[in-house]
């Protein structure tokens, strides 16, 4: 039996130890934390100051439509109120920047040039007439000479509102389109923009 089994010892004990060569401990792995240079940490830090300014631009952005839905819903309820050259309120009548400067006075706070032509130089960002937003300003030359004598607040989809005259009813909704006022029109500038971080619409 001894001399059956002994051509077979030498095959076990090869395969023993390639089992045992099979588990031999591996070296751990130490990892090194990353290695930044100056000019990496830079480019990092330039990064995160760009990122955090997008986010800043976003939030103006999309508070600017908030602002202008509450001057266009308080000057919708006015439609109607009658024209009055020289008027800046509700009992006396408006005229065209009267009826504006009362809106963002009211709604936000902000105190406008009491007159058209001091309206359309106040430091606000001009805006091409494909790219109007809701609540920009919108000024007409209406006596000719490319002065501007007249002004309104754009609604979106061409609407503009305004104070127009007494002949046609006061406070109105009109269209660019029309070609009278596409004719007559000479600039729009984004009021809004100056409007104080903190303003909050007054009126629902």
């Amino acid at each position: 039996m001894l001399k059956r089994l002994a051509p077979l010892v030498p095959i076990a004990l090869t395969l023993v130890l390639s089992a045992c060569a099979n588990h031999t401990p591996q070296p751990e792995l130490t990892l090194q934390p990353p290695v930044f240079s100056s000019t990496d940490l830079a480019e990092f830090d330039e990064q995160a100051e760009e990122a955090a300014l997008g986010d800043f631009t976003e939030e103006k952005a999309y508070k600017l439509p908030q602002l202008a839905d509450g001057i266009l819903s308080h000057g919708l309820s006015l439609v109607g109120t009658r024209y009055r050259f020289g008027g800046s309120s509700v009992k006396s009548g408006f005229d065209c920047s009267g009826f504006i400067g009362f809106l963002f006075k009211e709604e936000l706070g902000m105190k406008l040039p009491r007159s058209s032509r001091d309206m359309i130089n106040i430091n606000a960002p001009l805006v091409a007439r494909d790219e109007l937003e809701p609540g920009d300003l919108l000024f007409f030359s209406t006596n000719g000479r490319n002065r501007v004598s007249h002004a309104g607040i754009y609604m979106g989809d061409n609407q503009f509102i305004h104070s127009s005259s007494s002949r046609s009813g006061g406070v109105r909704v009109d269209s660019l389109n029309d070609r009278y006022w596409k004719r007559t029109f000479i600039e729009a500038k984004r009021a809004l923009a100056m409007a104080p971080t903190d303003a909050v619409v007054r009126h629902p």
